[in-house]
């Protein structure tokens, strides 16, 4: 399969080119510079440049492209680039497959998006036809989504993929914890009742390879684990997954004060079901947050 691909440098993206070349597809990256590789075609998204010919000669497109939510303190300034960054991506690719001759269109977009669609749910389990909060996530998330619209008008099959907590090492939610936790400084928020939807990396990578050949499967996809678990499950389990201690309590309001707008966001519940996966017949190497933990840090890289 020809796959092209933004946000191919990121955490997730670098991941799954690997992925999809050892599966045998042929991947394009897309690059905000002048292309320097023969698996390279340069793109201008900030000013909706995107060639409709790179397009045309891929069978799926792939978007990961946007600025990370965790990356910095969320200023008003940063704030309006985590919008562009995933607007201007996610317009610029769907105008161009739009402008295609229907023969010429990519057969699928496999589009990025979070399950913070969704907001703080409390303890009601939710699925894909769960409305957008009321949060900034949940806003951002749904303009994100409409951006690629066009695609689905023009008669793409569109996948968006709502994706949860991704468990590794190296990026993400476990990459701060570690230290910590490995001094036995793990510690739930508050009393850890709000319910955090987590995902293997290998599930999350086993999914999107899924949903590139499973032509029944369009619209939201969330990719989160079939059992989440509250904070203070998961403190439990990563305390024992490294044989440490995790007794501590942060006060959501410390939390706030160290992390801004981020903070209270971190502390909301989504108790999120991967409906859609399942009713396509997923299914995951790694369903329990013990076992994805251990798969977690299997890939710790050495000290």
């Amino acid at each position: 399969m020809r796959i092209l691909m933004a946000g191919a440098s990121g955490f997730l993206g670098t991941r799954l080119v690997d992925r999809l070349r050892a599966s045998g597809h042929d991947v394009t990256r897309l690059v905000r510079r002048p292309a320097s590789e023969p698996d390279e075609i340069s793109w201008e998204p900030a000013q909706g440049r995107l060639d409709p010919a790179a397009v045309a000669a891929a069978d799926t497109v792939i978007n990961l492209a946007g600025a990370g939510v965790g990356d910095h303190r969320w200023t008003p300034r940063y704030k309006s680039l985590l919008r562009s960054s995933r607007v201007d991506s996610s317009g610029t690719i769907a105008r161009a497959i739009r402008q295609l001759a229907e023969a010429d269109r990519p057969g699928t977009l496999l589009q990025a998006s979070a399950v913070g669609w969704y907001g703080d749910t409390g303890d009601r389990e939710v699925t894909e036809d769960e409305p957008a909060g009321r949060t900034f996530l949940a806003d951002l998330c749904r303009v994100w989504e409409a951006a690629a619209r066009p695609a689905e008008d023009a008669g793409t099959r569109v996948v968006v993929m709502r994706t949860g907590l991704v468990l590794d090492p190296g990026a993400g939610l476990l990459k701060p914890l570690l230290p910590l936790f490995k001094l036995g400084a793990g510690a739930r928020i508050d009393a850890g009742r709000q319910w955090m939807p987590w995902i293997a990396l290998s599930d999350w990578m086993d999914a999107a390879e899924f949903l590139l050949t499973h032509d029944e499967v369009a619209g939201p996809v969330n990719l989160v684990g079939p059992r989440p678990v509250t904070n203070a499950e998961f403190t439990k389990a990563f305390g024992r997954a490294l044989h440490r201690p995790a007794l501590l309590v942060v006060p959501s309001v410390v939390v706030r004060a160290a992390l801004g707008e981020f903070g209270g966001e971190v502390r909301n519940s989504q108790r999120v079901l991967p409906a859609a996966l399942e009713r396509a017949g997923f299914r995951f190497a790694h369903a329990d947050i013990e076992s994805a933990l251990r798969n977690a840090l299997d890939r710790e890289p050495a000290a």
